[in-house]
């Protein structure tokens, strides 16, 4: 007999609030919350185990979750006024699901022959780190390392803003000196978008193992970076300012990687 939960008020529900809006929680539980169905399928699909799925009858059926469920997964059936509750958006199929999370050790990541990979470092907004995983997935490269993390890649609007990309990328989590380790030790050319001593990103050859490594628009990229570069290189720009959004500067050099390789 599956469960139902009618009050917005139950001890669970209010569990699985805390769980969106705490890192600390989170982080202590080993689970997070995905909301709507194609996020949930991405999830499945990326090998994370679900253990709770819970569904407003009014607006998807037990029959279309079937696909979605194993014997692992709890059912919940929840009234439209918890749905409410719980919900960040009004069209996500009715569908709520907790899973557990995963190991975000580089050592986790499998690369190819000549990986293209994406650093991160000290990323802090959710809508950023959210478009940098949309452009890595779009582009299809090996992996990305948040260096430095700031931000709980588990969090909500993480994985609303990357519309279920950060199950879809290879993702690890690890400070700047470990990250310069583990590319330092597989060979792995380090290009740093920086604005010191630097050449125009398209003059470089990417055709090599690469990894690009991005900063935060404030304040650049920090100081082991730039001593551990292969080489530093700049995206030229023909406007008043000197920077532009991180993703957008993440979009620009790893496509440019993809096109080299293309027509190589």
């Amino acid at each position: 007999m599956i469960k139902r939960i009618e009050s917005p008020q139950n001890s669970f529900i209010k569990s699985i609030i805390q769980l969106q809006e705490k890192s600390r929680n989170r982080r202590q539980s080993g689970t997070f919350v995905i909301e709507g169905l194609r996020e949930i399928e991405l999830a499945i699909k990326g090998g994370y185990q679900l253990t709770t799925l819970l569904y407003q009858t009014d607006i998807i059926s037990k029959d279309q979750l079937a696909p979605h469920l194993s014997h692992k997964t709890e059912l919940i059936e929840i009234s439209k006024e918890v749905y409410q509750k719980l919900a960040y958006r009004d069209t996500t199929e009715g569908v709520l699901a907790i899973a557990e999370t995963k190991s975000l050790n580089l050592e986790d990541l499998k690369l190819s022959d000549t990986p293209i990979i994406l650093v991160a470092e000290a990323t802090e907004k959710p809508g950023n780190i959210g478009a940098i995983l949309r452009t890595a997935d779009a582009a299809n490269i090996d992996a990305v390392i948040i260096a430095n993390p700031k931000s709980d890649l588990y969090n909500p609007n993480v994985i609303r803003s990357s519309v279920g990309c950060v199950f879809t990328n290879q993702i690890a989590m690890a400070s700047t000196e470990e990250t310069i380790e583990y590319l330092k030790a597989k060979n792995i050319n380090i290009y740093c978008a920086t604005l010191q001593d630097s050449t125009s990103y398209h003059t470089r050859d990417y055709t090599q193992p690469t990894a690009f490594v991005v900063g935060t628009e404030a304040t650049g990229l920090t100081q082991p970076w730039r001593n551990a570069s292969t080489k530093n290189i700049i995206i030229p720009m023909s406007g008043v300012i000197d920077s532009m959004n991180v993703s957008v500067a993440a979009s620009i050099l790893l496509f440019e990687a993809k096109r080299q390789r293309d027509f190589k």
